[in-house]
């Protein structure tokens, strides 16, 4: 195996479709937040049927389901695959949120003409091409709301994950094999 060191920031040019990041967990990078979490295989495929955060209990079920394949990877010592899980635990409480705030799931007013020429080299990690606009209204039970709930349950689940100390140990051991 490859001790080749990387740099911090997650790289949106690879090759994401051919690559499998259990083989060449070299490649991978943590990013910030939530990068990578709709690309990274075979995690994505592992990981992503499990994601659901409609109800409070469609939300348990799966912050639950997440959280247990999180603690398989630590086991297994698979560094990238406890960071993915622990990534949908983060993306279930941020979509949540979002759509507890946003019924709509837009967070920014739309202008005519927003974006027209604007060219993201990904956009989940550019933001929305409307940031910058107006903020639409919050909803009124926004801290309340099912919605609301759901992204409570993925919160307790992603602070335990984020806090693990065996997680935080395979991180570190990570970073100080792979990342300059």
């Amino acid at each position: 195996m490859t001790t080749r060191k990387v740099s911090k920031a997650f790289n949106y040019k690879l090759d994401f479709q051919n690559t499998d990041f259990r083989k060449q967990p070299e490649l991978y990078r943590v990013g910030v937040g939530e990068q990578g979490v709709l690309l990274v295989e075979p995690y994505k495929s592992e990981i992503l049927p499990l994601w659901r955060f409609r109800t409070e209990a469609i939300a348990q079920e799966s912050a639950q389901a997440i959280y247990a394949m999180f603690e398989v990877y630590l086991r297994e010592k698979d560094f990238v695959g406890a960071d993915m899980a622990r990534k949908y635990l983060q993306m279930g409480f941020t979509r949540a949120r979002r759509y507890a705030n946003h019924a709509s799931g837009k967070k920014y007013t739309q202008k005519q003409g927003d974006g027209e020429g604007e060219e993201k080299s990904y956009p989940y990690s550019q933001g929305s091409i409307h940031k910058g606009n107006e903020i639409q209204p919050q909803e009124k039970d926004a801290m309340t709301s099912e919605k609301a709930k759901a992204a409570a349950v993925f919160k307790t689940y992603w602070d335990i994950a984020r806090q693990h100390a065996d997680y935080l140990k395979q991180k570190k051991e990570f970073t100080e094999k792979y990342v300059s």
